[in-house]
Formats: C-alpha cells, structure tokens, sequence
C-alpha cells in the first residue's frame, strides 16, 4: 500500500519537482502551498511523511511543525535555504526529525527519507516486553509511552532515544554514539542536536524527567541513580 508524502512548498517548481520524483518512488502525492493549507490537509487526510519548508506565507514550517507535534509523531524532514547550526537545532526544537538543506540531491532525500520510514515502520525495537520505572510506562514493542497513566505523544526522534536508552539503562552512552544509533553514520550534524531533543523529550516525560540523566562530560543515561523499579505488564 502507497504511502501519503506531504510536500509543503511554496516554490511550485520546487513541488512539481519532488512530486514527480516521490511519485516514481512509489509515494501518494498531497501538496500543499502554504501553512495553513498543509494544517487543513493533515486534519483530513493520513499522512505517513512530511516535507516541510520553513519559509512558508501565513504560516511559517516551524509553527507548522509544532500544530503537528500536537497530537501526532508522522515522520517530518525540514527542508529549507538556511544552513547555520543553530537554525537546525531550532527546527528540531520544533519536532522536526530530519533537515535537508537547499539547494540538495533529489537521491540524498529520497534515501533520508526511505530510512525515516524504515524507522516508523518498527525497526528499531525488537523487544516485546512492558517496562515501568517509577510513574513511566513503555511498551517496548509499539513504542506507546504512559507517564503517570497519561499517553504522551512523542516524535519519532524522541521515541527512539527513549527505546536507546531504557534498552541500555544504567550505560553511559556518549553523543556520539547516542547519534550514529538514532541518526545513523551517515549523518554530520552538530553533537549539540542530542542535547536538544534529551531537552524535550525530558519535558514530556515531566517529573519522570530525572530518570534520564546528564553526565557532565560524558553523556546519558536512563535511571543512573538507580530510580528504576522493573516491572513487566500489558498495555
């Protein structure tokens, strides 16, 4: 079954482009011009994929990507004429889970892409078990999390750091090889991009938020104060 891409772009040369080539690569094609029109289109439609430019009218791609991160973790790649660090790291701030810098190689998204969904597809965890440390709950298997028995909705990106960690809890792991897990080898940003989405996701784990911790210097870890409790469930 085809998977719906979402193209927001307001270049309709740039959308004409991406959608013939997504169409070949076997995707269902919805576009949208502007902010506003991709938020009404997302509403109504099931969207497996986003490209999202920043520099959008009405409504700009980060405000966009934020309504989004509301209610859904649907897998959102960036794509925008900006190139500073510190304007990635607002993107991912924003919940966006790649960023692809223009102009860029139509193959280099496609294979950004294609790894997106091999993620959201359910590669990344293989355990089956049910976990509870303290008031968090996560099911190892959907990635569904529960924070004081509240499902909580957490970006692709975020769900995967959280499986990493709880999956080596009590390991000092380093930036670096917190992002050849979750980003891959392949990506070359900033180390600082894992500081920035441990930032969020400990806010949407609220005051669970300690059993993720920094060690200065070093990296993360899940439960180094000994916090956890093992316990084994089903929801």
């Amino acid at each position: 079954m085809k998977k719906n891409l979402l193209i927001v772009e307001d270049d309709a040369k740039i959308r004409k482009m991406l959608s013939i080539y997504f169409t070949d690569e076997g995707f269902n094609i919805l576009e949208a011009e502007t902010g506003q029109d991709a938020i009404l289109i997302f509403k109504n439609e099931n969207i497996d994929l986003v490209f999202l430019d920043i520099m959008l009218p009405e409504v700009d791609g980060l405000r966009v990507c934020e309504v989004l991160r509301e209610n859904s973790d649907v897998p959102v790649i960036m794509l925008t004429a900006k190139s500073q660090e510190e304007d990635k790291l607002r993107g991912f701030e924003y919940g966006a889970d790649e960023y692809v810098t223009k102009p860029f190689s139509l193959k280099v998204l496609a294979a950004r892409a294609n790894a997106l969904m091999k993620r959201v597809d359910g590669t990344v965890s293989k355990s089956t078990n049910v976990v509870e440390y303290a008031g968090l709950k996560v099911n190892l298997s959907s990635g569904v999390v529960l924070v004081n028995n509240t499902q909580i909705v957490l970006t692709r990106k975020e769900n995967d750091l959280l499986l990493l960690l709880i999956q080596n809890k009590g390991i000092i792991l380093s930036k670096e090889q917190i992002l050849d897990k979750v980003w891959g080898f392949e990506y070359d940003g900033d180390p600082r991009t894992v500081d920035t989405h441990i930032k969020r996701l400990r806010e949407k784990l609220l005051d669970q938020k300690d059993l993720i911790q920094n060690v200065r210097s070093r990296g993360y870890c899940f439960a180094l104060k000994n916090q956890e409790s093992d316990e084994t469930g089903s929801f």
